[in-house]
């Protein structure tokens, strides 16, 4: 199974809104000591492996990271993906899982969508919409605000416990156990 972590490459996007996806695959990188296989080069993205399972961050951009997705996937011979990403329509905390569908303007989402069609697993991220439309960009590049950073780390957790059941359970089981609909802060 290839899991990847949509996000932006370099320091300036590390700990932003949209980079969630990288920060996921970074805590299953830690959680299974994965090996790392690439950084960039041919892939386009730092790659690891655990099991018989990639991990991927692709460092194209994310308006090009389905490039670094294809070319894994291919290169592997790869059937089944798993996308991690930021989602502005769910709230803070949330996570939810969806099979194909639209890219709904992300796009990380679009460029996959492009590369290698629409039929892979997506767990969504719910990080909330700015308070004005044209704030998007603005908004997805900024960090998580101090509250929200108190919970990130349970967030993460529970995406990574997530992604792992997906490797041996149906989308259907792992959507029922580990969806989290509305998330409270405190």
């Amino acid at each position: 199974m290839l899991i990847v972590g949509l996000g932006n490459p370099g320091p300036t996007y590390e700990k932003t809104r949209h980079n969630i996806g990288f920060m996921v695959v970074d805590a299953l990188v830690f959680r299974h000591k994965a090996s790392k296989l690439s950084s960039s080069g041919s892939f386009k993205g730092e790659l690891f492996k655990f099991s018989q399972n990639f991990l991927l961050k692709p460092l194209t951009y994310m308006n090009l990271s389905g490039e670094s997705i294809q070319a894994v996937k291919n290169f592997y011979k790869i059937d089944k993906v798993i996308v991690i990403h930021d989602d502005l329509d769910l709230p803070f905390g949330t996570i939810r899982f969806k099979l194909g569908g639209g890219h709904g303007g992300h796009n990380g989402l679009k460029s996959a969508d492009e590369k290698i069609s629409k039929e892979y697993i997506r767990v969504r991220m719910g990080i909330a919409k700015p308070e004005h439309k044209g704030e998007v960009a603005s908004y997805v590049l900024s960090e998580f605000n101090e509250e929200e950073k108190k919970h990130l780390e349970t967030w993460i957790s529970q995406a990574c416990d997530a992604v792992e059941s997906l490797l041996d359970n149906t989308l259907e089981d792992v959507s029922s156990k580990y969806t989290i609909k509305k998330f409270q802060l405190k």
